[in-house]
Protein backbone atom coordinates (compact mmCIF):
# COMPACT_ATOMS: atom_id res chain seq x y z
CA UNK A 1 0.00 0.00 0.00
CA UNK A 2 1.53 3.64 -0.86
CA UNK A 3 0.95 6.49 1.04
CA UNK A 4 0.10 9.81 -0.86
CA UNK A 5 0.42 13.41 0.68
CA UNK A 6 -1.52 16.24 -0.52
CA UNK A 7 -2.62 19.51 0.70
CA UNK A 8 -6.12 20.90 1.31
CA UNK A 9 -6.44 24.10 1.56
CA UNK A 10 -2.77 24.82 3.13
CA UNK A 11 -3.01 21.61 5.42
CA UNK A 12 -1.11 18.97 4.34
CA UNK A 13 -2.69 15.36 4.53
CA UNK A 14 -1.18 12.00 4.10
CA UNK A 15 -3.54 8.55 3.46
CA UNK A 16 -3.13 5.56 2.33
CA UNK A 17 -4.26 4.24 -1.36
CA UNK A 18 -3.88 1.26 -3.12
CA UNK A 19 -1.21 0.78 -5.49
CA UNK A 20 -1.84 1.79 -8.79
CA UNK A 21 -5.06 4.46 -7.02
CA UNK A 22 -2.13 7.37 -6.11
CA UNK A 23 -2.14 9.57 -8.93
CA UNK A 24 -6.33 8.93 -9.20
CA UNK A 25 -6.24 9.90 -5.45
CA UNK A 26 -3.78 13.18 -6.37
CA UNK A 27 -6.05 13.81 -8.72
CA UNK A 28 -8.97 13.68 -6.65
CA UNK A 29 -7.32 16.03 -4.20
CA UNK A 30 -6.31 18.38 -5.92
CA UNK A 31 -10.40 18.86 -7.50
CA UNK A 32 -11.46 19.19 -3.69
CA UNK A 33 -8.31 21.72 -2.87
CA UNK A 34 -8.80 24.25 -5.83
CA UNK A 35 -12.97 23.97 -4.19
CA UNK A 36 -11.33 24.68 -0.65
CA UNK A 37 -8.72 27.40 -2.04
CA UNK A 38 -12.03 29.01 -3.73
CA UNK A 39 -13.56 28.75 -0.47
CA UNK A 40 -10.61 30.93 1.44
CA UNK A 41 -10.47 33.73 -0.92
CA UNK A 42 -13.90 34.21 -0.48
CA UNK A 43 -14.57 33.76 3.26
CA UNK A 44 -10.84 34.44 4.33
CA UNK A 45 -9.91 32.08 7.26
CA UNK A 46 -12.14 29.57 7.70
CA UNK A 47 -12.13 26.46 10.18
CA UNK A 48 -10.72 22.93 8.83
CA UNK A 49 -14.04 20.74 9.20
CA UNK A 50 -16.17 23.51 8.11
CA UNK A 51 -13.58 24.03 5.05
CA UNK A 52 -14.15 20.58 4.11
CA UNK A 53 -17.70 20.18 4.55
CA UNK A 54 -18.40 23.54 1.95
CA UNK A 55 -15.56 22.33 -0.91
CA UNK A 56 -17.43 18.63 -0.11
CA UNK A 57 -21.00 20.34 -0.72
CA UNK A 58 -19.83 22.53 -3.68
CA UNK A 59 -18.07 19.38 -5.12
CA UNK A 60 -21.42 17.37 -4.40
CA UNK A 61 -23.61 20.53 -6.39
CA UNK A 62 -21.01 20.23 -9.44
CA UNK A 63 -21.24 16.59 -9.37
CA UNK A 64 -25.55 16.29 -9.08
CA UNK A 65 -25.66 18.95 -12.22
CA UNK A 66 -23.04 17.11 -14.22
CA UNK A 67 -25.41 13.59 -13.54
CA UNK A 68 -28.53 15.19 -14.55
CA UNK A 69 -27.18 16.51 -17.75
CA UNK A 70 -25.78 13.41 -18.09
CA UNK A 71 -29.38 11.53 -17.67
CA UNK A 72 -30.92 14.70 -19.97
CA UNK A 73 -28.59 13.76 -22.99
CA UNK A 74 -28.97 9.96 -21.94
CA UNK A 75 -32.81 10.12 -22.59
CA UNK A 76 -32.50 12.44 -25.95
CA UNK A 77 -29.80 9.82 -26.89
CA UNK A 78 -32.31 6.95 -26.63
CA UNK A 79 -35.39 9.31 -28.06
CA UNK A 80 -33.19 9.39 -31.43
CA UNK A 81 -32.28 5.79 -31.27
CA UNK A 82 -35.94 5.04 -30.93
CA UNK A 83 -37.54 7.78 -33.55
CA UNK A 84 -34.04 8.33 -35.91
CA UNK A 85 -35.21 11.55 -38.11
CA UNK A 86 -35.62 10.64 -41.32
CA UNK A 87 -33.13 11.99 -43.78
CA UNK A 88 -34.67 11.85 -47.58
CA UNK A 89 -32.23 12.13 -50.23
CA UNK A 90 -33.84 12.95 -53.54
CA UNK A 91 -32.87 10.29 -56.09
CA UNK A 92 -33.41 12.02 -59.75
CA UNK A 93 -34.55 8.78 -62.37
CA UNK A 94 -31.55 8.11 -64.89
CA UNK A 95 -33.91 9.35 -67.91
CA UNK A 96 -34.64 12.44 -66.28
CA UNK A 97 -31.17 13.47 -65.51
CA UNK A 98 -30.17 12.48 -69.16
CA UNK A 99 -33.18 14.56 -70.24
CA UNK A 100 -31.95 17.58 -68.08
CA UNK A 101 -28.31 17.56 -69.40
CA UNK A 102 -29.79 17.19 -73.35
CA UNK A 103 -31.85 20.01 -72.07
CA UNK A 104 -29.07 22.14 -70.60
CA UNK A 105 -26.88 21.40 -73.39
CA UNK A 106 -29.33 22.58 -75.77
CA UNK A 107 -29.85 25.85 -73.58
CA UNK A 108 -25.69 26.60 -74.07
CA UNK A 109 -26.26 25.95 -77.96
CA UNK A 110 -29.13 28.21 -77.96
CA UNK A 111 -27.58 31.46 -76.29
CA UNK A 112 -24.05 29.96 -77.92
CA UNK A 113 -25.81 31.40 -81.03
CA UNK A 114 -27.49 34.41 -79.18
CA UNK A 115 -24.19 35.20 -78.61
CA UNK A 116 -23.07 35.01 -82.28
CA UNK A 117 -25.56 36.85 -83.69
CA UNK A 118 -24.71 39.81 -81.48
CA UNK A 119 -21.35 40.03 -82.68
Amino acid sequence: MAEVEFTIGHKEYRVGAQDGEERLLQRAAQILDDEARQILEQAGRVPEPRLLLLAGLMLADRYATLEERAEKAERHVNRLQQNPPRVEVPVIPSDLREAMAELAARAESLADRLEEQQK
